[in-house]
């Protein structure tokens, strides 16, 4: 399998993984930048758990479609702009998993509450505006929310993770919403009182970063279970 070959089928896969682990259903994108250039694969609009590896498009950070046949998803703007602010990053991952929306909606941050949290030690922005990403103005201020971080919470809306691959955004995007699921149970069990609630301190979630975040040796090992559970359920199974 060449290098294209091969990431065309981590694109397609990291798909799938979002929709199979319950991240996203009929909406929601992940894609890659093609090394060494400002265009990037996405799949096209539709759910992403069908995403084909033969059926992707090329889109450049201006927004321009050079390839590929089908209809871009209509956020592909959060990807554009993303890549053009960021040279570092060659994955983005933009889902809708719901505890995280749930933290934007009462207002709580994100803390890091367990290990797969240290992934996002230096905190997840939040991104205010309420509505779809459809343009590029629009995909500017979520790169901006964004800034140099590894993720941004969309108020009401999902999140966005930005890694030097594709295979660790969508890592990051399952551990984010872990992280965010396990912080809403405690609150919960908290009667709602945050202070209550024993976080990481940041030297702490920088420990575990460096030790299980969604990079090296973790990082294979996460990918292969994501990617076993995502071939063998077939969408509607």
């Amino acid at each position: 399998m060449s290098n294209d070959q091969a990431l065309r089928h981590d694109v397609a896969l990291a798909n799938r993984i979002i929709e199979r682990f319950g991240l996203s259903n009929a909406f929601g994108h992940v894609s890659a930048r093609i090394p060494g250039t400002n265009t990037f694969y996405i799949p096209t609009r539709r759910s992403p758990g069908l995403a084909d590896e033969n059926n992707l498009l090329v889109i450049d950070t201006d927004g321009k479609l050079l390839s590929g046949e089908g209809t871009p998803n209509s956020e592909f703007w959060i990807h554009a702009r993303i890549y053009a602010a960021r040279p570092d990053v060659g994955g983005v991952a933009h889902a809708h998993p719901l505890a995280c929306i749930s933290l934007t909606q009462i207002g709580q941050p994100h803390r890091v509450v367990h290990h797969q949290g240290g992934a996002f030690a230096d905190g997840v922005p939040e991104y205010e505006r309420i509505g779809l990403i459809r343009s590029r103005e629009l995909g500017d201020q979520v790169a901006k929310s964004l800034g140099g971080g590894v993720a941004v919470m969309m108020r009401g809306h999902g999140i966005s993770t930005a890694f030097p691959e594709v295979r660790a955004a969508t890592i990051a995007a399952c551990f984010l919403e872990e992280s965010a699921d396990l912080q809403l149970r405690m609150l919960a069990a908290a009667a709602g009182d945050a202070k209550k609630l024993r976080a990481f301190t940041h030297e702490e979630a920088v420990l575990v970063r460096d030790q299980t975040g969604p990079a090296g040796r973790v990082a294979a090992r996460a990918w292969e279970y994501y990617s076993m559970v995502a071939e063998r359920k077939p969408l509607g199974g």
